[in-house]
């Protein structure tokens, strides 16, 4: 008998998750529906002007004009090339860095304070430097998308290392572990688990500069159709290309979360 309410239990409890989940998804479907009339409403209706913002209509015509025309696909996998490369680039140097100023205390004396320096750096003002340096190549692109993403993902590996529960590694220091031990089995593991969802956050500024560096001598990507729809004073291409980086960031976004959840279990438990 007890088996059976148990089992009733989990049943019900199954069925109330799928009708949350089902309700949740529907609340954001109509969410996405209602600035939809909104946008076609104040288009068509001309509350604001369509050299401003175009139409529905329009956007889409001009997102099946760049399909048919101006190598959409190519120019998509173009910047997800960058953004995939750069980003991959960018983590792993600045695990090296933040943990080697995180771990060492004369590391940190000497270099803290010049790397949260760079935080205020504009770092879009530094595309004529890369430039210089390595010429109006892909890699340029890449190696400006890294570092701009570094300089902000550096200190949060430092503050991530200093957030390590002390509870934990005093156990460890008591059990006799050694320094490696200790930095594999408990900072390691807390930092990586924490700064997953750091690294989910900053994937959004990233298209903020892979965009102006694909403005910087047209090679394509989806920065040289921005830069192609306003020569042509088409802002249906412009905004075409802004949801079109929406949609990617999304899924982008979910694709974070899986893989966090099935590195991290714990985290979700």
């Amino acid at each position: 008998m007890k088996h059976e309410t148990v089992e009733v239990n989990n049943s019900l409890g199954i069925a109330v998750k799928r009708y949350v989940n089902k309700h949740l998804s529907l609340l954001q479907l109509s969410g996405w529906a209602i600035l939809f009339v909104v946008w076609y409403l104040v288009t068509n209706f001309n509350l604001i002007n369509n050299h401003v913002l175009p139409t529905p209509q329009k956007t889409w015509h001009s997102f099946l004009e760049m399909k048919a025309d101006d190598n959409l696909w190519g120019n998509i996998l173009f910047s997800l090339r960058i953004n995939f490369v750069g980003y991959a680039k960018c983590i792993v140097a600045a695990i090296v860095v933040g943990f080697a100023i995180g771990l060492s205390p004369k590391v940190r004396k000497m270099f803290s304070h010049q790397v949260n320096a760079l935080r205020f750096v504009p770092i879009t003002a530094l595309m004529g430097i890369f430039i210089a340096i390595s010429g109006l190549t892909i890699e340029t692109k890449i190696n400006f998308l890294a570092f701009g993403i570094w300089v902000y993902l550096v200190p949060v590996v430092v503050q991530r290392i200093d957030e390590v529960d002390t509870t934990h590694l005093q156990m460890m220091k008591t059990l006799g572990a050694s320094f490696w031990q200790t930095v594999r089995y408990v900072t390691w593991r807390s930092v990586i688990a924490r700064l997953s969802d750091d690294i989910r956050i900053l994937v959004g500024i990233s298209w903020t500069y892979i965009i102006v560096a694909e403005l910087a001598g047209i090679q394509g990507g989806l920065g040289s159709l921005i830069f192609l729809g306003e020569r042509q004073s088409n802002v249906g291409k412009v905004y075409a290309v802004i949801f079109i980086i929406i949609i990617i960031g999304i899924i982008q976004d979910a694709l974070f979360r899986l893989i966090d959840r099935l590195l991290f279990k714990f985290k979700y438990q």
